[in-house]
């Protein structure tokens, strides 16, 4: 009898463990987080932080009424604060930049070199010098950085390091990314001296990637330990790229007046980081789609059958306090009146801010934005929507007039538009033609 109880009483404890059934779960009804209280609280702490998220006033948020006089004391508080953030080391003085080696590839130099950030660091980069380069002839640099799974190699268009990196960039639609995305061998082709850095945790400075058959290491992990130091990924990655940006202004064969970075994806993230602090970078290439991210984060909402929510993107992309003070908008905003190019759109609401910030620096002529092509008749997006709550991720790619599917380097929109800015010749078709949905 003790037995049996004792089994009753397991079968039912397994039962009260037991996830609630789909069939339970009304999706429709639980996409909104609702309070369900009379004052408004939330008993769940998911709930709080939606109500953090409705309640964001960023305290650096651009103002689209701003004087020319108050943008510049806004730009500079911008400046400081970001660069606060990033929590960059106070590295004591370093060892020079190292060449380790140089290769002729026929119509310019390929040279690998390494970096000394700080203590225990080596970052390995790539540089392609057109041929013709040197101190009494020299031309405008730029730094790629790839996206996510992206590496050096690839930006530079060599073999990759291990052959489990091969297959990275591959897309659905038959298009290789891979090569799509060859930022640095499309610009030296254009005339550019152009640098390829890894980000932290990517190909070269991976860890054991090779055996899992990616050029990413566990960055989520290395991020998390960041963040225990009071460091995070992307001002650990921002302040690699500083370094190598420091050097590269040292080379007479580079004009100092023209430099400009350039990232796809991930690499947005090191480019905004480095233009806001560095008033000396000449121009940006932004090649994803620029949205506020609190927004995003406020709006995906909608559970799967199992009850769980869209979750926030890996600990890499986090800095923290940012969400305080401004969002990427903001960000893009402040880098006005330089140069920039947005290939990718996003919401119209955000690019719309970022065109105010260059109309009141009198330099609309300096900022090009572009959709995708999904999303290049009005008609086919959004625009003047407010962006509601409860989507998930492919609804919100919807509301931000994102085709996920073509998310690649557009050669053919950076190069000819900052080769102008530049006052460089005009390439040709140095990089792989716009595809046939985009004409």
């Amino acid at each position: 009898m003790c037995i049996e109880k004792l089994f009753v009483g397991f079968a039912l404890a397994c039962l009260l463990a037991l996830p609630i059934e789909a069939q339970e779960l009304d999706v429709e009804k639980e996409k909104i987080i609702e309070s369900g209280r009379h004052d408004g609280r939330f008993e769940d702490t998911r709930g709080f932080i939606q109500y953090l998220m409705r309640n964001a006033a960023p305290k650096l948020a651009f103002d689209p009424e701003f004087t020319q006089e108050e943008f510049d004391r806004w730009q500079l508080r911008v400046r400081d604060k970001m660069r606060e953030l990033l929590s960059f080391p106070e590295a004591p003085p370093q060892p020079a930049p190292k060449k380790l080696w140089a290769k002729d590839r026929g119509g310019y130099v390929l040279e690998k070199w390494e970096v000394y950030p700080e203590p225990g660091s080596v970052v390995p980069y790539l540089m392609l010098i057109p041929d013709g380069v040197n101190a009494e002839n020299p031309a405008p640099a730029i730094m790629c950085f790839p996206g996510s799974s992206g590496t050096k190699e690839n930006l530079a268009g060599e073999p990759p390091l291990h052959p489990s990196f091969e297959t990275n960039g591959r897309s659905h639609d038959g298009y290789r990314h891979a090569e799509r995305n060859q930022q640095a061998l499309q610009f030296v082709n254009a005339g550019f001296i152009a640098v390829a850095v890894d980000h932290p945790g990517n190909g070269e400075l991976s860890d054991l990637a090779k055996h899992r058959g990616a050029a990413t290491d566990d960055r989520n992990t290395i991020a998390r330990y960041l963040l225990d130091f009071g460091r995070n990924y992307i001002g650990l990655s921002a302040f690699q790229k500083l370094e190598i940006l420091d050097w590269l202004r040292s080379l007479p064969m580079v004009d100092n007046e023209r430099i400009a970075v350039s990232g796809h994806s991930l690499g947005t993230e090191p480019v905004f980081a480095m233009a806001v602090i560095d008033p000396g970078i000449s121009a940006v290439v932004w090649n994803d789609f620029l949205c506020p991210n609190i927004i995003r984060a406020k709006v995906s909402t909608k559970p799967n059958e199992r009850g769980v929510r869209p979750g926030a993107n890996w600990l890499g992309h986090c800095i923290p306090g940012l969400w305080d003070w401004f969002d990427y908008p903001d960000l893009v905003a402040a880098i006005a009146p330089r140069p920039v190019i947005i290939t990718e759109g996003g919401p119209t609401e955000s690019l719309d801010l970022v065109r105010r910030a260059f109309e009141i620096n009198d330099a609309t002529d300096k900022l090009s934005i572009h959709y995708y092509p999904k999303y290049s008749d009005p008609a086919d997006r959004h625009d003047g929507e407010v962006i509601p709550e409860g989507l998930d991720q492919s609804e919100w790619f919807e509301y931000a007039n994102v085709n996920a599917d073509r998310h690649y380097f557009k050669g053919y929109l950076a190069i000819p538009w900052l080769t102008d800015q530049f006052n460089m010749p005009d390439p040709g078709e140095v990089y792989p033609v716009a595809p046939p949905e985009a004409r």
